[in-house]
């Protein structure tokens, strides 16, 4: 089980949520919308996404790497590198 498991059927609404708005900007763009209209849209589905992924990381600290640290050894290792990796990804994008 993974730390978001509790509230997967909220991370799944808010992912279809974001795949409206990004259909929403391809119509936007098929229809020649007016490039800032555009640009606000990719922004605010920027911020849904990075939205969804600050919670998964969240859900990650708390659950995964909590378990591995209680656990030690080399798995708690891997679980602060790869949570860390994962934090370097998104401070980068």
């Amino acid at each position: 089980m993974y730390g978001y498991t509790h509230d997967k059927d909220n991370y799944a609404k808010r992912l279809r949520r974001i795949e409206g708005q990004v259909r929403g900007l391809a119509r936007m763009i098929e229809e020649d919308e007016y490039c800032i209209d555009v640009l606000t849209q990719v922004s605010a589905t920027t911020k849904a996404l990075q939205s969804v992924a600050l919670g998964l990381l969240d859900e990650h600290l708390k659950h995964c790497v909590s378990e591995a640290m209680t656990e030690g050894g080399e798995e708690a290792d891997a679980k602060i590198r790869e949570a860390s990796d994962a934090i370097a990804r998104m401070v980068k994008s």
